[in-house]
């Protein structure tokens, strides 16, 4: 297969070349200047196997003598767990195991070091409905949702919070008993520049309060993964994740095994945005499982548990207060500040023709971008007239120091900029 691809690659570049500038026309010839990648059509590096359905992803695979698990998820929004009983459902036919949190290591864990607040399957207390309590490893998925219905939870239903007005509103009711206020998980302040100078300046001043809803990513693939635990104690775990390395670290410090026992591998991913980032308990439930049972273990959650587990964006309640000036504001944007510099350039003959000069433009706007975020400094954009623009400007980045730029760089910019 890899040899028809290849060998198509030519004349499928040709074909796409006549359909791109039109029958009878000529692609531009490939002189001095012409880039190897911008502006041809070159064929996507996974899209045969993907059109050909040859693409494995992880609900696809299936090794031999493996089981289905399930998770059994709570029903409450916030609630303290008295009680498990899987009694019931590992007596039922076909069930291989049944684990709680009380099968696992005390350990708690997150994607960022502040936020170590989460458990595989929850112990003492649930958070939200779709918290994972137990997990059941069974001959089918039907058998796994069966003995996962006869698994007794009693809980004792707390107060659901379930606005961020009503949060703060209740401090008596924690969700977490940690934090930099009831409720609240990290109180930051950061404030650039003298604000109150600069709104005694506008013209117009307004404050607005938005909200913003939240939502969630909904990929056509829903989180999958298959464990399989080997007879000489090793690990391996295929998952549709975006984040092999946290999983690895993540199954490593929670199954208390060293870390060169796991592998950990990213299959490929149909559709994330984000929403595959985080490691999940679906994923250490089914590595578990198969330690447990001596065989491979599927977990594939279904749609339902999609919108359960997802790390979308948060509902987000904002104040803003905003000053507004009748002018614009004397100091250019970078994207346009690198486009002013790339025609100084071009008239000092130190880049191409314009033709090529305009393709750059992609990679000047990318570096623009990456400008305001502060990623990248592009010495010819040096200059402290800048740093009072939306910049990330956590520190008041040292690369703009004045005495880094080109003089000559400098003296061009001042020139290319009018005062208004």
């Amino acid at each position: 297969m890899s040899v028809e691809s290849g060998g198509s690659s030519a004349g499928s570049a040709r074909a796409t070349d006549g359909g791109r500038f039109g029958r009878g026309a000529e692609p531009p010839s490939e002189g001095k200047h012409e880039f190897a990648v911008i502006g041809r059509p070159l064929p996507k590096i996974d899209a045969w196997a993907k059109v050909t359905g040859e693409t494995r992803y992880a609900d696809d695979f299936f090794l031999p003598r493996m089981a289905y698990g399930r998770l059994l998820r709570s029903p409450h929004a916030h609630a303290r767990i008295r009680s498990i009983d899987a009694t019931r459902a590992r007596a039922l036919p076909g069930v291989y195991a049944v684990i709680t949190g009380a099968d696992l290591p005390r350990v708690k864990f997150g994607i960022l070091p502040v936020s170590q607040d989460e458990e595989a399957l929850c112990t003492e207390k649930v958070r939200m409905v779709g918290d994972a309590v137990a997990a059941v490893a069974a001959v089918d998925e039907e058998t796994a949702d069966h003995a996962c219905r006869l698994i007794d939870v009693e809980y004792e239903p707390l107060r659901a919070l379930m606005s961020i007005e009503e949060s703060l509103a209740h401090p008596e009711v924690r969700i977490h008993e940690y934090g930099d206020g009831p409720n609240v998980h990290k109180n930051v302040a950061l404030q650039f520049g003298d604000v109150e100078a600069a709104f005694a300046r506008a013209d117009l001043v307004r404050e607005d309060v938005f909200f913003y809803e939240g939502n969630t990513h909904l990929p056509m693939e829903q989180h999958a993964a298959v464990a399989s635990a080997g007879p000489d104690g090793k690990l391996t775990l295929w998952s549709s994740t975006q984040t092999p390395h946290y999983v690895h670290r993540l199954l490593a410090k929670i199954l208390e095994m060293p870390a060169a026992h796991i592998r950990v591998v990213a299959t490929p991913v149909g559709g994330g945005f984000g929403g595959k980032l985080d490691p999940f308990a679906h994923e250490i439930a089914a590595c578990r499982l198969s330690q447990l049972t001596g065989r491979p273990v599927k977990i594939a959650c279904t749609r339902e548990e999609v919108f359960y587990i997802h790390r979308g964006r948060h509902p987000v309640l904002m104040w803003i207060k905003t000053g507004f000036t009748k002018h614009p504001p004397r100091a250019p944007s970078g994207a346009h500040v690198d486009q002013d510099r790339l025609h100084e350039a071009r008239r000092d003959h130190r880049l191409p023709p314009p033709n090529v000069a305009r393709r750059r433009r992609v990679w000047l706007l990318r570096r623009g971008v990456d400008l305001l975020h502060g990623r990248h400094q592009p010495r010819h954009v040096q200059d402290p007239r800048l740093q009072v623009r939306g910049r990330a400007r956590l520190h008041q980045q040292a690369a703009l120091r004045p005495q880094a730029r080109p003089r000559h760089a400098a003296a061009a910019l001042r020139a290319r900029v009018p005062d208004r």
